[in-house]
């Protein structure tokens, strides 16, 4: 039964191996978390088209950019004769910023997924796909904060994938949030030995 319900889901559940292993990646601070995170998006594009999950497929798309983006980012880091890119700290204003960028594109795209979409839960698509662009962004310019935003859009997008049955999906997001709670104090050590 387990097999065949993997068969029947193969593009799920290797889009849900190599989501862990761009989480093993970047929680290691490995720059090959980007290729692996195109791959990872290039699946669950199709995986959210066939559960209506627009949002989340947008966000896949999103997430193929930004890959891209966080990609030549870090290889420049490397390249410009450091180490690797620095962990740095948002400010409380940053933060601030931040989160009412999350608020707001949750509106706009929930409105959007509500009113021209048969998104079964369009609000709770919009927050987790709006908190997802911005961390994502966070994790490419390597800010500490970032893992704590993943920690509460995980638990959120934890829940939605239960309610369209999801399964191994929800598997990866428990593990997901995890890794964040790990990924944070990792990066967290990481900064101070840099502070010193």
């Amino acid at each position: 039964m387990i097999f065949s319900w993997i068969v029947k889901n193969y593009i799920e559940v290797l889009g849900s191996i190599s989501g862990l292993i761009y989480l093993y990646f970047s929680v290691r601070q490995i720059i090959w978390l980007w290729p692996v995170g195109i791959i990872s998006s290039l699946l669950y594009i199709l995986v959210f088209f066939n559960a209506k999950f627009y949002a989340g497929m947008s966000l896949q798309v999103y997430y193929f950019f930004i890959s891209i983006y966080g990609w030549y980012y870090w290889y420049r880091a490397v390249n410009s004769g450091s180490n690797k890119l620095r962990i740095i700290r948002a400010s409380y204003s940053e933060l601030t910023v931040f989160v009412l960028i999350v608020i707001f594109l949750t509106f706009i795209i929930g409105y959007g997924l509500d009113n021209y979409t048969d998104s079964p839960i369009p609000y709770w698509d919009a927050f987790t796909t709006s908190g997802s662009i911005m961390a994502t962004w966070m994790l490419a310019r390597k800010y500490l904060e970032h893992w704590l935003f993943w920690i509460v859009i995980d638990l959120v997008a934890l829940g939605t994938y239960l309610y369209r049955n999801l399964y191994a999906t929800v598997v990866l997001f428990i593990v997901y949030t995890t890794m964040a709670f790990i990924g944070y104090n990792s990066w967290k050590k990481d900064f101070k030995k840099d502070k010193q």
